[in-house]
């Protein structure tokens, strides 16, 4: 895809993530948005005059054959990304999804093997693309603060009952899951992108407060290749509402605190006694104009990946390591026992379904 002409965009689905989409396009000027598409055509016309987007289609493979989009943005309920993503790939276009990239390992497994590229296919964690948190990453690969020892993942929010009577959310079939698998897991992905490989999970996930058919909050301890260790909580049930991460390293302490999205001063580190002009030396490079994460900081990378002819991030397998460590909780909290990456093969109840087919906790 290598050029100097403008990127061809199209966004399936304009309820209100396709705005963030739409907005990262616009504000780039190697990408123009030709089309987007939705079933709802007073929804589409709208979305359409907002971004003076030029074709609105209420069919997607008539706007695949005549929009020819080079990349389609799927922002539709997650339970139609693998059949609305394949359809792409079959026609040529590269895929961009939001999170979850589908609603179980087995359908996100036939969309890597449909895309080895070009086309490509990649998911939206956008939260990977902070200047700090990709510094750390480095930092962790490096050692520069010692082996990795303890780490702490929480997304403690808040949704009413209300956010849960929308006919396609809280139920497996349509969603994949709760808060651990809708709202938790880019916090999840942060936690792996830094820690890379787990090795074991064991984990309780319950119904406390909301009418639904997942669970509405899950605690998980989940081991790394690394030998450390972490403790996960996702909950949609916490009035204060909070995203934290914290990493113990041998030499220092690194913390994040935020909520739908963060800037280098939401991240503190403290240095390890004696350890403090080491640690404060290696994390001072990390500003990048505290520009808050969002869309727009992932898409340069998708859009300079196209052009190189590369794959964008984030890659199927990168995704995948998030996906199997939620498919490990949720089967962990359903079994009550200790469960690895080798208890998710594709033979297991938890590759085709996130609850394994099990309907109640």
């Amino acid at each position: 895809m290598a050029g100097a002409e403008p990127i061809k965009i199209a966004i399936v689905g304009t309820g209100n993530i396709a705005r963030s989409h739409a907005r990262a396009v616009t504000a780039s000027s190697a990408a123009t948005l030709v089309a987007a598409m939705d079933v709802d055509q007073g929804q589409l016309s709208s979305f359409c005059a907002e971004f003076g987007i030029p074709a609105g289609y209420r069919q997607l493979a008539d706007m695949l054959s005549q929009a020819r989009p080079d990349l389609v943005h799927v922002c539709t309920p997650p339970s139609t990304h693998h059949p609305v993503a394949m359809a792409c790939l079959r026609s040529g276009a590269s895929v961009l999804v939001e999170k979850p990239p589908t609603v179980s390992l087995r359908e996100l497994d036939e969309l890597a093997a449909a895309a080895p590229g070009p086309p490509w296919f990649a998911t939206v964690f956008q939260h990977r693309f902070g200047a700090a948190q990709r510094h750390l990453k480095k930092l962790t690969a490096s050692g520069a603060l010692g082996r990795p020892l303890l780490a702490v993942c929480d997304t403690t929010w808040f949704r009413d009952q209300a956010y849960f009577d929308v006919p396609w959310r809280g139920r497996w079939e349509t969603e994949g899951g709760g808060p651990t698998m809708e709202h938790g897991i880019h916090q999840m992905d942060m936690l792996l992108d830094v820690l890379g490989d787990w090795t074991e999970v064991s984990a309780i996930a319950r119904r406390q407060a909301r009418t639904v058919a997942t669970e509405d909050l899950s605690l998980a301890h989940v081991t790394f290749t690394s030998g450390a260790v972490a403790s996960v909580v996702n909950s949609v049930l916490s009035p204060r509402e909070e995203s934290y991460l914290r990493f113990d390293f041998e030499h220092a302490t690194v913390e994040l605190t935020h909520l739908y999205g963060y800037e280098d001063d939401d991240w503190r580190v403290t240095p390890a006694p004696g350890w403090d002009d080491e640690v404060r030396n290696a994390w001072e490079h990390v500003r990048d104009g505290g520009a808050r994460t969002g869309h727009t900081a992932q898409f340069p990378y998708v859009l300079t990946a196209l052009r190189e002819g590369r794959p964008p991030p984030v890659t199927p397998p990168e995704a995948r390591r998030t996906m199997a460590l939620i498919a490990g909780l949720y089967a962990s909290a359903f079994t009550r026992r200790p469960v690895t990456p080798a208890d998710l093969a594709p033979d297991t109840a938890f590759y085709a379904a996130m609850n394994g087919g099990h309907q109640a906790w």
